[in-house]
């Protein structure tokens, strides 16, 4: 049974990681947040066993799905579409690209949880 993973992000963590996956047989989904035409290329690249969605859509189709987001954007991710899927969490807090923020800065929480926290 061929798989599916669901990428919402498909820069260049994202696109390696699905490069990865075709190769390894599986089936990828790919999103980012400009929509699915911008994506022509690499599904193009990727081939037969990609395609391009939404974010929501690709977490739907995903059996798992793969969040590479710039953090700051982690609020975007579509709660109600990843019920009951399994995440991986690609994101990394960097304060000069997402901000500061106090939770992190004060090692109350760590990303991953921020992003369970809202999911």
């Amino acid at each position: 049974m061929t798989q599916t993973i669901g990428f919402i992000g498909s820069g260049a963590i994202g696109s390696t990681l699905a490069r990865l996956a075709v190769a390894a047989g599986l089936n990828v989904v790919m999103s980012n947040s400009r929509g699915p035409e911008p994506l022509a290329d690499l599904i193009g690249e990727l081939g037969d066993h990609a395609r391009a969605a939404t974010p929501v859509e690709a977490a739907q189709a995903g059996d798992l799905v793969v969040a590479t987001v710039p953090l700051n954007l982690y609020k975007q991710l579509p709660a109600d579409a990843l019920a009951g899927k399994i995440l991986i969490d690609t994101m990394n807090y960097y304060y000069q690209r997402d901000g500061r923020i106090d939770e992190l800065e004060s090692r109350a929480l760590t990303s991953s949880e921020m992003i369970q926290r809202h999911l």
